[in-house]
């Protein structure tokens, strides 16, 4: 198991829900061995992560596989329920233990995410608020000040060459 990979999107297909006594992820009309989904892959769980993150432990089928740990997942939930939408990345491991980017994504008004973008992002991003330094891995704070102005801080955690062929639904603010 490597520490990242370079697909910002591995699977996304279908939904899911997790049993935490287990640790077991239960798929419906889920992928996970045909997406190619392997061990150490990272799971967001709801839409903007609302459940929270967990790192696969072990891919049993297209429709189950277990998970580390339910360490990462937002405090109080004890229970993800069937229909839960996911998206499963190769994103840096350390990422989710990372308080920058804590799930939810959205807290007290300020959106945190990790990004997969790739050379043709960087470029077509340049002239944007979203504008990055380098392909690989980035961290995206966004933000509105108090004159109502976006604020967009990036740091790139990872350099290095993402896969165009496996894009994440980020082209809001990485558009290829």
């Amino acid at each position: 198991m490597s520490l990242w990979g370079n697909k910002d999107l591995v699977s996304s297909v279908g939904d899911l829900s997790i049993d935490f006594n287990t640790k077991t992820v239960t798929g419906n009309g889920t992928r996970f061995v045909i997406n190619g989904v392997t061990q150490g892959d990272v799971i967001k769980v709801g839409a903007g992560a609302t459940y929270g993150y967990a790192v696969v432990d072990s891919v049993a089928s297209n429709t189950s596989l277990q998970i580390y740990s339910t360490d990462h997942m937002v405090a109080g939930v004890t229970t993800v329920p069937a229909g839960t939408t996911f998206e499963i990345s190769q994103e840096p491991l350390y990422t989710i233990a990372d308080s920058a980017y804590d799930a939810p994504e959205v807290q007290d008004g300020v959106n945190r995410s990790v990004f997969g973008v790739d050379e043709v992002e960087v470029g077509l991003a340049a002239t944007t608020a979203y504008a990055v330094t380098h392909s690989g891995w980035v961290g995206i704070k966004t933000y509105t000040d108090t004159h109502g102005r976006l604020r967009v801080k990036n740091e790139v955690l990872v350099a290095g060459g993402i896969l165009t062929t496996s894009d994440a639904a980020d082209d809001s603010y990485f558009p290829e």
